[in-house]
């Protein structure tokens, strides 16, 4: 079969996400109202909403990218992917990521600063959802502004705050919104269909915001335990006496402002990168994403001779049956002619609800902090399975977590009774669960955990230079533009991370 090329700027690819419509559209119009005149229950949907887009695609590609899940189809796309490959990464590379998260949660700080008392169920949402998004500009940056951000032209130059003082920030803010909902009262106007992801079921906001103080929490227990930084262990020991017999969510929280295919500008963002325009045209990257031959393998039993029925839901099947992985690096000469493309479990359709979070994932975050000992000591293994079993709900196939669990058992590395590390058993099957859904979040702790270097460089790295993926992203250009007398200097991104890696 001939291959046919379409060889496409980069850049074009990448501005293609950042389509205005309804719910991501920045009214930038100096005579456009501004966030200290409209109420928080006007505000409320666009400031979940606008974010997410950022989120489920930029966050998400790269994450897929560096854990060596995804791959470029260079069949299709000459270039695709190739400073994610080289990891030569300059100031310029993502930028969309620090950019469009600070752009974005701007509404949320104005609905926490919304001069009234009559809203505080509204904040509480504001307040744990910037904390979701300020979580990875932290993780993923390090030092950044927080105290000082969202000033606009009072304050166009923010200043930077330390990263592991930001984390204690936002755990302190998530106990402000748990705060605010368990006291509001009659004068509170109440949250309704302004709320996308819950619907104005307050109860599972504070599900939610006890989960996200969780996921700060074991982020910090690196430092505190691996570290050995006691002074983070005291700190960490207090704060998880206060998550004791809480709730954490047990099913996936998802965001949907009313998605749907009439324009484009309605269409779940996920799926118009990856799946179908309202036009029926392929999204910017439906062809440009396929499976590595890393992850077939690792799924398809080879690896580690467990089959794992998740990657009939991650990934479509090549003519004639099987799935077939591109080799992150090769060119089109090296590549097998068909490949798989990302499958109907995470591509459904233009009204698919957005995940933001995954019951899969909470339930690891439970799994570790009963391993280290913090929390619920001694169900570590019963919330590490319940975790993989989360993931095969999620993707549509419940009956087969039990056989997987029952095999993985079996395999070092991959299961929990026979791994002998089992902290490298999480970072496994988070990585697995939160594939095609979660990328940054698998990369991000799998660089806190110790093991990203054991997932493969793309073909061409060059070693002596970039031995290893980064631990954390460059300040952007942008930064260096418009706030250069406050942007850090930072070490070596290869070999420096934020406050909870250890080396």
């Amino acid at each position: 079969m001939k291959k046919i090329k379409i060889i496409v700027p980069l850049l074009a690819i990448g501005l293609s996400l950042f389509s205005c419509d309804d719910y991501l559209d920045i009214n930038d119009s100096p005579n456009g109202p501004t966030g200290d005149l409209v109420s928080p229950d006007l505000a409320l949907a666009g400031g979940l909403t606008r974010p997410f887009a950022t989120f489920t695609t930029q966050h998400n590609e790269l994450g897929n990218v560096w854990t060596n899940s995804w791959g470029g189809n260079v069949n299709n796309i000459t270039g695709i992917f190739s400073q994610e490959f080289s990891l030569a990464i300059t100031n310029s590379f993502r930028q969309g990521i620090w950019n469009n998260t600070y752009l974005t949660t701007a509404s949320l700080t104005d609905i926490i600063n919304f001069n009234s008392v009559n809203y505080d169920n509204h904040k509480a949402i504001a307040y744990i959802t910037r904390a979701f998004y300020m979580q990875y500009i932290v993780d993923l940056y390090g030092d950044a502004p927080f105290t000082e951000m969202h000033q606009g032209a009072q304050n166009l130059t923010p200043g930077y705050d330390d990263d592991q003082a930001i984390y204690r920030d936002l755990v302190a803010q998530i106990d402000e919104a748990i705060m605010l909902i368990q006291n509001a009262d009659g004068d509170d106007i109440s949250v309704g269909s302004e709320d996308v992801v819950f619907n104005g079921a307050m109860s599972e906001w504070l599900k939610f915001a006890n989960t996200l103080k969780l996921r700060l929490l074991v982020r910090e227990s690196s430092l505190a335990q691996e570290g050995n930084d006691t002074d983070s262990d005291t700190y960490l020991h207090d704060q998880f006496a206060t998550l004791v017999g809480v709730d954490f969510i047990t099913s996936n929280v998802t965001i949907n402002p009313g998605y749907n295919s009439s324009v484009d500008a309605q269409i779940n963002p996920f799926y118009l990168r990856y799946g179908i325009t309202s036009a029926g045209n392929n999204g910017a990257m439906a062809e440009g994403i396929v499976a590595t031959d890393y992850i077939v393998e690792f799924m398809d039993g080879t690896a580690n001779s467990v089959y794992d029925t998740r990657l009939e839901a991650l990934f479509s099947q090549v003519p004639g049956g099987g799935y077939v992985g591109a080799t992150q690096g090769f060119d089109g000469i090296s590549t097998p002619d068909d490949l798989s493309f990302l499958g109907s479990g995470l591509v459904i359709s233009a009204d698919q609800d957005g995940l933001m979070m995954t019951a899969a994932e909470a339930y690891f975050l439970r799994s570790e902090a009963a391993y280290r000992g913090y929390l619920d000591a001694g169900n570590e293994q019963v919330y590490f399975e319940q975790g993989i079993a989360e993931s095969f709900s999620t993707l549509g196939i419940p009956a087969d977590a039990a056989s997987y669990i029952n095999d993985a058992n079996l395999v070092n590395g991959l299961g929990w009774t026979n791994t002998t590390n089992k902290l490298e058993a999480i970072a496994i099957q988070k990585w697995l669960a939160l594939t095609g859904i979660n990328g940054i979040e698998a990369f991000i702790e799998l660089t806190r955990l110790g093991f990203i270097d054991d997932i493969p460089l793309a073909s061409g790295n060059t070693p002596a230079q970039y031995p290893n993926k980064p631990r954390r992203l460059l300040y952007p250009t942008s930064e260096f533009v418009g706030n250069s007398a406050n942007v850090p200097s930072i070490p070596s991104i290869y070999t420096n991370g934020v406050f909870w890696y250890v080396p």
